[in-house]
Parts: C-alpha cells; sequence; structure tokens
C-alpha cells in the first residue's frame, strides 16, 4: 500500500513539472531595475578588453550599468572560460546568457526559434556592441566562398546575424518588422567583423578577399611591395615565422560625415587607425551609409544607419588595448630594428586622439535618456 502511495505522489509531481512554464533564461541575466550594456561573444579576452577601456576611464560607461555577455552555445568558444574569469575576479556586474536555439542559413532572416529572446534581449537593454572575429559564411549573403575564406565558427555567425536582422531588417525579408521601430534610439556599435555583420544582417555583401579581389595581389609578397595604405592587415605575420611581429597594421582613413566627424571635434578628418581584416562591405545593406573610406576610396571604414541614430559599424579596431598604452611596443615587420608604441608612432591628433574621443564620445550615448 505504502508503495502505491508513493507512486502516485511520484505521478503528481512528474505531472506537475509537465505543466510548470520553463524558466526564462534572460531572468537570472537581467537585474529589475537596472540598465544593461549587451556584449556579443563574451570571450575572456572580449571580457578583459571590456574592463580595460572601461576601468581606464576610456569608455566611461556609468557605473549604474550591468553587463550581459551573450553567446551561442554551440559556438566554437568554450564560454565556461569566461564563466570562471568572472567568478575569479568577483564581477558582480557581469553575467552571462547562452542561447541554444536552432539557427541554420535557412531562418536567419525571419521569426526563428530565438525570436522571442532576441526580443527580451532588445526590451531589457539599452544597447549593445558586436566584437570582431573571424570570416562570415558567405552562404549566409548568398555567394559561393572564396578559397581565400575560412570559416572557424558558424553558430555565432548564425546568432549575431540573426540578432543583428531582428534589430535592424533587411532586404532579405521586407515585411519583417525590425525591433529598433520600438526604440529608434536603441545603441548599436560593430567593430570590424561587427561591422560586416551589421551590412549583411541588413542584405548587404562582403568583399570576401581585400588583397586579391580590389588590388589583384595573389602573392604575399605583392601586398607587401604594395602601399602600405592600401594593407588592412600585417601580411609579414604570413611571411615571417617571427610571432613578435603583429597581426595589425596601421593606416589612415578618411572620415566624411557623421558619428566620425563629432567623435573626433574636428582635430583632423585623416586619422591612423588599427586595423586586422582581409574583408570588407561591398553592397551595402538596407539603410546603411558609408562615414568614412580608406584614402584611395575603395574599403568604407565606417557604416552609419539613416533610419536610427544610434547605430555606427566601423572596419578598424578602435578596443585593442595596446593602442592606449605607452609601454606596449609593436614590432610590424622582422626587419624593424625597434620596436615602438602606437603612441609614439601616431601621437595626438594623428592617431592617439581620436581613439580616446570616439570611446567617449560612444559613452555618451549610455549617459544619454532613452526616449
Amino acid at each position: 500500500m505504502k508503495t502505491l502511495r508513493w507512486l502516485f505522489i511520484l505521478l503528481i509531481f512528474v505531472q506537475a513539472c509537465k505543466q510548470a512554464p520553463a524558466p526564462d533564461p534572460t531572468t537570472e541575466s537581467f537585474s529589475t531595475g537596472k540598465k544593461h550594456l549587451v556584449l556579443m561573444n563574451p570571450t575572456v579576452n572580449n571580457l578583459r578588453t571590456f574592463l580595460f577601456l572601461t576601468k581606464e576611464g576610456i569608455f566611461p560607461l556609468p557605473e549604474t550599468y550591468m553587463v550581459v555577455g551573450v553567446f551561442h552555445e554551440s559556438a566554437a568558444y568554450d564560454f565556461d572560460l569566461s564563466q570562471a574569469f568572472i567568478e575569479e575576479e568577483e564581477l558582480g556586474q557581469m553575467t552571462l546568457l547562452g542561447i541554444s536555439a536552432r539557427l541554420s542559413t535557412d531562418n536567419l532572416f525571419a521569426e526563428n526559434e530565438a525570436t522571442p529572446l532576441f526580443r527580451e534581449i532588445f526590451e531589457k537593454s539599452e544597447g549593445i556592441i558586436f566584437f570582431g572575429g573571424p570570416d562570415l559564411p558567405p552562404a549566409t549573403y548568398g555567394e559561393p566562398m572564396n578559397l581565400l575564406t575560412v570559416v572557424t565558427d558558424p553558430h555565432r555567425h548564425y546568432l549575431e546575424l540573426s540578432l543583428m536582422f531582428h534589430l535592424l531588417g533587411g532586404t532579405q525579408n521586407e515585411e519583417f518588422r525590425p525591433f529598433l521601430d520600438d526604440k529608434p534610439d536603441y545603441r548599436i556599435l560593430g567593430i570590424c567583423l561587427g561591422m560586416q555583420t551589421m551590412n549583411v544582417a541588413t542584405g548587404g555583401t562582403l568583399i570576401q578577399d581585400i588583397p586579391f579581389e580590389v588590388y589583384g595581389h595573389t602573392y604575399v609578397e605583392a601586398a607587401l611591395e604594395a602601399d602600405p595604405q592600401t594593407l588592412h592587415r600585417n601580411y609579414y605575420r604570413n611571411y615571417s615565422l617571427d610571432n613578435e611581429v603583429s597581426f595589425y597594421s596601421a593606416h589612415q582613413i578618411r572620415i566624411e560625415g557623421g558619428h566620425l566627424v563629432s567623435a573626433n571635434e574636428g582635430i583632423g578628418e585623416l586619422p591612423y587607425v588599427w586595423s586586422s581584416h582581409h574583408q570588407a562591405a561591398k553592397e551595402l545593406g538596407k539603410g546603411l551609409k558609408v562615414t568614412a573610406w580608406s584614402l584611395d576610396g575603395r574599403i568604407a571604414e565606417a557604416v552609419e544607419h539613416t533610419s536610427y541614430p544610434n547605430v555606427l559599424g566601423v572596419q578598424f579596431h578602435p578596443e585593442y588595448r595596446d593602442l592606449y598604452r605607452p609601454e606596449s611596443k609593436i614590432t610590424f615587420s622582422p626587419e624593424q630594428p625597434d620596436p615602438q608604441s602606437f603612441i609614439d608612432l601616431f601621437p595626438g591628433e594623428m592617431g592617439e586622439t581620436f581613439h580616446r574621443n570616439f570611446w567617449k564620445y560612444i559613452a555618451g550615448w549610455f549617459s544619454a535618456e532613452s526616449k
């Protein structure tokens, strides 16, 4: 009789569990009554970078903000490392949110399993930063894969492309109503891959290899002999076995309007930037306009949205920590006699001031009240 009674209790418990609503994964990540900034792909390196920029006052984000790192649970990176980092550093203002929704090239640009979570992330945050990373799958913008394209983390790209599409909309699905129509002043910053994601998510395409497609270079030696202003990453790193050689190159950009003019406060339109990419925007996505170019006008260096005022993508890397450290010395080639810092090479208006002004300007977005 006791056995039957316990079986009856167990059946009631199991039935109750089936009827109970699934827990909302955003509940533990977003604090009630707080403002939130979302960081996509919150690797340990990206978290360290964010902490450096904020703690050093380079990106003076108001202290009232909580930070939520969002990632796909099938991404290539082990985000348990990020959780361990948050716990070890006692970062009470940071949480992580993993998403497991099934995403593929067939459902990125429409409502899908992740749509309800995307909506909650949007409604519970003030803005989002998309960091740099590896090549996007060309299938996501309807092109075959170039032999020089290397895809290593498709699930990360699927998540970020679909979220960006939900935020901004795109030509792939004109009937879809973008989230930002409900909150047009929402803040979006895309850095390098983040800008490329912005372009592809809105219906644009990419140059899959700049040296080959734009300049006709088929060998590393040809790229190294070219005008340094046309090199968007350091090809000495391909050519040399010296691990001290930087992956990054420095070149100027031509600012032609928009946020970068405001951020630069009129001190110069041709600052040097830090660059490491071989792909770039080709056909522009819906609602985007170019506001900065490479000096020869062949590579888009910044894009903005024509309908949503606080949406900016930059092809360079303003977040790179060594830009702001005079003690961090950089080697560009094996033949370079002495390493120098970015600040040594491009002080003041040549580059350093531009980058510092950039982050102060972006911080101003988050200091302003949402409408």
